[in-house]
């Protein structure tokens, strides 16, 4: 299943379980992968995807907020964090 954007750097995704309609929020987004929810466990694709901008202060990413790399596909698929400043996939 392909994603909103098909680039090759991460970007901001926003996330919405079909199951339990939970939502989430993502600095670490890619092309082409998902993230696992918490509460289904079931792998949900970005419904939206933009550049990592900050456009007028709406950013509501917090840089101090660890990314749960047991839960992204991307992630298990290097076997390591995919928001490395070496990840150039």
């Amino acid at each position: 299943m392909s994603t909103p954007y098909q680039g090759k750097r991460r970007c901001f995704g926003e996330y919405r379980c079909t199951q339990c309609n939970r939502s989430w929020m993502s600095a670490n987004s890619w092309a082409n992968y998902g993230q696992e929810c918490t509460s289904c466990k079931i792998n949900v694709m970005p419904h939206k995807q933009r550049p990592l901008l900050k456009p007028d202060g709406l950013d509501k990413s917090d840089p101090e907020k660890s990314h749960p790399r047991e839960l992204c596909q991307k992630c298990k698929a290097l076997g390591r964090f995919c928001g490395s400043s070496y990840s150039r996939f």
